[in-house]
């Protein structure tokens, strides 16, 4: 995720914070700094706003122009230029012999094909603003005045850090959440968030709605809302808001579509808006059905797989729900109402359909990482704010809601004393109320300690063990005195089952073996073999990542008949093969109980010819195998 300096001081005063000390902050919070480059115009005090005066056809090469340009000092220049997308009064970026460009290029007084050329007019590309339209930068609707250098237009650059967010950090996928976490981190105080539309949800829509009914018949979505906005005026953004998308790597479409995007990169909650001419009827959030199709906002055509969920009008499915929707109903420049939705869908879900597409999108990533439901109603309320400022909308009421938010704020029982105990090291419980608040959580004396209130925001804090990590992230394992550790070192003590691992495995290494190591998932067709179609299914995973390791394994034996058979299909020579580790079997009771076990498997005779002869594999020395390996396991 991309994290724009500027834009997270909109959550957080960074007065006097370098991005340097941010970089440093970062990744103690647990959010690593995968890069960090600077976005915007760099300082470029050569170049100015020029005024293309004529232009005629160069004399020696058909794609050169000939252009005088007026810079504001009362002499038009002569410039050289390779660009087809001016005409004469535009207004363009002109750099000055003596400008160093962005790419160490230096501008100079020069001969293009014996032409004399003065400067250079510039494009998006070559300030280092990033790739624009083919040609010139056009100035020309800003109506800049002639002479202003451009950094005056432009501003100062950014700074942008590239962090890694791991899957149990949703709340971080939006500043919002990252301006928390550093504020708690640099104890600043996180500036208020606010919302002009009033909050509240309708049951049903009204007669002034644009659609006829909202629903919900999908397990994968138990929490739905769709408002409605007339009157829409869709054009282009403004600049600080297509400044902040380019900033965080997305392409400004038109007004609407970028206030959606916008808001996903605040809050971290994806939302979505339809043309509502397009809907017919109303929308519905239900089980894709056999054979259905979906053309998606990229142009590809995809074949639905029956019973995931869509987002559907009366008549046909509209969007792949949670992952991209579809370009039949989407805004165009001739839209003027808007369906604005904003739901939660189950992670699981929308992270296998988005993998059974071969689709991966901004919306897909937070809902697959479990987006904060209480920032459902507000991500609407928030882009509906800016609807109206940037687009005229006009809201026709509150957003109707279908079904309810999935989970809530969570109470966890903090016992006296817990957090020091288990950083073993005195803390203040002052130090410990105070991280707590800094983090957003409420936290109430009670008899026994203390109790936390954890905002919905945070679905991976749910045990008082977590809390204790919360607390180190913010309070900094650097304050921790340094001492001796109190646990045992690894390797002063050995359990049973690492003592017999080991033995085993030199017993048969010494017995000429090698040893293998597979993977614990297996596809189902061998569990199936192994135990029977019956018990397979008690040894399925819930969410597996890929078809051929949905099971846990049965045996270690169809993994060693597997390599054996590779190793003799390349000519190798394999005495023997063995592997210890776990394997899972079903129980009586219902249960599945994990076991150790030991397996091997060797060829009966040579599989490659040898000026030596060696003995046989037979069944004595299998046997006698197995006798020892029974011995180290106290079997007699």
């Amino acid at each position: 995720m991309k994290v724009s300096f500027q834009a997270l001081s909109r959550h957080v005063d960074l007065t006097g914070v370098t991005t340097d000390r941010l970089a440093e902050v970062l990744p103690m919070l647990g959010l690593e700094v995968e890069s960090v480059h600077t976005f915007g115009l760099a300082p470029l005090p050569l170049v100015v706003v020029g005024e293309i005066v004529s232009f005629e056809k160069h004399p020696s090469a058909d794609r050169l122009s000939v252009c005088r340009v007026d810079v504001g000092d009362g002499q038009p220049r002569q410039i050289v230029c390779g660009a087809k997308n001016f005409k004469a009064g535009d207004r363009v970026p002109v750099a000055l012999p003596g400008t160093v460009m962005p790419g160490g290029f230096e501008i100079k007084v020069s001969k293009l094909r014996d032409v004399d050329s003065a400067g250079m007019m510039c494009s998006s590309e070559e300030l280092g603003l990033g790739k624009g339209e083919d040609g010139l930068l056009i100035l020309t609707p800003q109506k800049p005045a002639l002479g202003t250098p451009l950094n005056k237009l432009f501003g100062a650059p950014d700074t942008v850090l590239e962090i890694s967010v791991t899957p149990n950090r949703g709340d971080c996928l939006g500043l919002r959440g990252v301006a928390r976490d550093v504020a708690a981190a640099l104890n600043l105080p996180l500036k208020p968030l606010t919302v002009k539309t009033a909050a509240g949800l309708a049951a049903a829509p009204t007669a002034h709605d644009a659609f006829g009914f909202v629903r919900s018949s999908s397990e994968f979505c138990p929490y739905y809302t769709l408002r409605t906005l007339k009157n829409v005026k869709v054009g282009p953004s403004p600049d600080w808001l297509r400044r902040d998308l380019e900033a965080a790597g997305l392409r400004p479409i038109n007004n609407v579509v970028d206030i959606t995007n916008w808001v996903l990169l605040e809050l971290g909650q994806p939302l979505h808006a339809f043309d509502a001419a397009k809907v017919a009827g109303g929308i519905e959030a239900r089980p894709a059905r056999e054979g259905e199709e979906l053309v998606l906002l990229d142009g590809k055509k995809v074949k639905l797989e029956t019973g995931i969920c869509v987002i559907a009008d009366a008549q046909r499915p509209l969007v792949v729900a949670g992952v991209m929707g579809g370009a039949e109903s989407g805004v165009t420049n001739t839209t003027t109402t808007v369906l604005l939705e904003a739901a939660w869908f189950k992670p699981g879900e929308i992270r296998r359909v988005a993998r059974r597409l071969g689709v991966s999108t901004d919306s897909s990533h937070r809902f697959a990482r479990d987006v904060d439901p209480a920032g459902v109603e507000l991500a609407s309320r928030l882009a509906t704010d800016l609807l109206i400022e940037l687009a005229g909308a006009e809201v026709v009421g509150p957003a109707v809601v279908v079904g309810q938010a999935p989970r809530a704020d969570a109470n966890i029982a903090l016992p006296a004393g817990y957090v020091a105990a288990k950083l073993g090291t005195a803390i203040a419980d002052a130090d410990v109320t105070q991280a707590f608040q800094r983090l957003g959580f409420t936290v109430s004396p009670t008899a026994t300690g203390c109790s936390v209130l954890v905002p919905s925001f945070r679905s991976d804090v749910t045990r008082p063990i977590d809390l204790v990590e919360e607390f180190i992230r913010i309070h900094g394992t650097d304050k921790v005195p340094a001492g001796r550790p109190i646990a045992p070192l690894p390797g002063d003590e050995d359990t049973r089952s690492s003592g017999f691992t080991r033995e085993v495995a030199g017993r048969l290494a010494g017995a000429g073996f090698t040893e293998c190591c597979h993977y614990t998932l297996r596809d189902a067709a061998e569990v199936a073999r192994t135990l029977g179609d019956a018990a397979a299914p008690q040894l399925a995973l819930e969410n597996p990542l890929t078809a051929d390791q949905t099971h846990v394994r049965a045996s270690l034996v169809p993994g060693l008949a597997a390599a054996l058979a590779l190793n003799v299909s390349v000519h190798a020579d394999p005495r023997g093969l063995f592997e210890v580790g776990v394997v899972f079997r079903p129980q009586a009771d219902g249960t599945v109980r994990e076991f150790l076990a030991v397996a091997f498997a060797a060829p009966a005779e040579s599989l490659v010819r040898s000026w030596k002869s060696r003995e046989a594999f037979d069944v004595l020395r299998a046997k006698r195998l197995l006798s020892d390996v029974a011995t180290l396991a106290g079997v007699t």
